[in-house]
């Protein structure tokens, strides 16, 4: 029999924030009384359930803020990893927030191994970020990232929102003028969707707000040249990094794309923990409770919190991993995707990428099938043709 080999990806939910950001639809609540103690105590708890079928060559915390933990309760966290086996990852993310971010606590993160900080900006004009709710200001940017500079982290990622209400092209060009000045490794740029249950969108039923498209679509062409020009390279729809080897190959991920997102979309598996927290252990998509205090009395007695769990077909989950896959520029080649879920792309959904390519979306060699830039601009659409049944796809 074979041996199972471990589970190689770690994301850690941590579901609390100082205030809801008014686009934010992500499960989280404010730290109130011991609930923060009591979620740290569990998330040692969790992480001791699954130790011993993991071993992780990325980790990612995600939030929620991460950061707002204190020294104390990070340090608990990251000893018991020690302790556990769970340190040492080839890359470790922390998400956080500039409002957040101490040179005690960066230095601490760094020192057990952490070596990636994804920060979230969204914007650098003081309007914009009261408009979204967010707690950080302008200055608490340029101060957090030097203090992260200064601490040693040398991979460093940074979130932008563009369309934002009442966020002009000038605006938005002059926020690129200083994220790019600031010679980040990674750009995360995402354009801001209104999602049920949070306060833009009940500002958008209401009339309040309004979306123009055709400045969002600008917008984004405007993100496309300056990044490029910058020297990042476009590896996902909305994640631009920098290739350290030089000009980086269209069939290549650049040297600083985020390797544990790469995963998510090639159809990896990992371990999700912490309330919220989405995972995919052996081709079965799991999630925990979207409850801290409940997550909390589940893990107290001694049992995974699971919530859901879902088993795609064979067929259905491939297609899932071929719409996924195609947000990134380098497609799928089809004896990686064989080798991922046993299934031949062109074989099986041969239909669907003909028509891709005939309306100038993708392309298609004998060894790969990948989105246009183009196409690029239509991915989610794109993906959905994928998930067709079986006998529609290969007619």
């Amino acid at each position: 029999m074979a041996a199972v080999v471990p589970i190689p990806s770690l994301y850690v939910h941590v579901p609390f924030c100082a205030r809801k950001c008014d686009y934010c639809a992500f499960y989280s609540g404010t730290p109130e009384g011991r609930l923060v103690e009591r979620y740290v105590e569990c998330l040692v708890m969790e992480m001791e359930m699954v130790a011993h079928d993991l071993k992780p060559r990325t980790i990612f915390f995600g939030g929620g803020t991460p950061s707002l933990l204190n020294i104390r309760q990070w340090e608990k966290i990251l000893t018991n990893m020690d302790r556990l086996g769970l340190s040492g990852a080839d890359e470790w993310t922390v998400e956080c927030n500039p409002a957040t971010v101490s040179a005690d606590k960066a230095r601490l993160l760094r020192d057990h191994g952490v070596n990636r900080i994804s920060m979230g900006v969204q914007s650098l004009d003081e309007v914009l970020l009261d408009r979204l709710g967010r707690i950080h200001s302008r200055e608490m940017v340029f101060k957090s990232y030097d203090i992260l500079r200064k601490a040693g982290f040398d991979n460093v990622n940074l979130d932008l929102m563009f369309a934002i209400p009442g966020q002009t092209l000038d605006i938005w060009n002059k926020t690129l003028d200083e994220i790019l000045a600031l010679q980040s490794e990674h750009l995360s740029c995402y354009e801001v969707i209104y999602e049920e249950d949070t306060a833009l969108f009940e500002q958008l039923q209401a009339g309040e707000i309004e979306v123009d498209e055709d400045l969002a679509g600008e917008m984004h062409e405007v993100l496309l040249d300056r990044a490029e020009s910058a020297g990042f390279v476009q590896y996902e729809v909305a994640n631009f990094a920098r290739h350290r080897g030089g000009e980086c190959p269209r069939d290549q991920v650049p040297d600083c794309a985020c390797r544990h997102n790469v995963n998510y979309w090639r159809g990896g598996d990992y371990y999700g923990l912490g309330p919220a927290a989405a995972g995919h252990e052996r081709g079965i998509r799991t999630r925990n409770w979207s409850n801290t205090e409940a997550w909390c009395s589940l893990v107290e007695k001694g049992k995974r919190p699971i919530e859901s769990v879902d088993e795609l077909s064979g067929y259905a989950k491939a297609g899932e991993v071929a719409g996924i896959g195609m947000r990134m520029n380098v497609g799928w080649r089809f004896d990686e995707f064989k080798g991922v879920t046993g299934r031949d792309l062109g074989a099986s959904w041969q239909p669907v990428m003909s028509e891709l390519v005939r309306l100038g979306h993708a392309e298609q060699t004998d060894e790969v099938f990948r989105l246009t830039k183009t196409g690029m601009k239509y991915a989610d659409w794109a993906a959905e043709r994928f998930l067709v049944d079986e006998t529609e796809a290969v007619r």
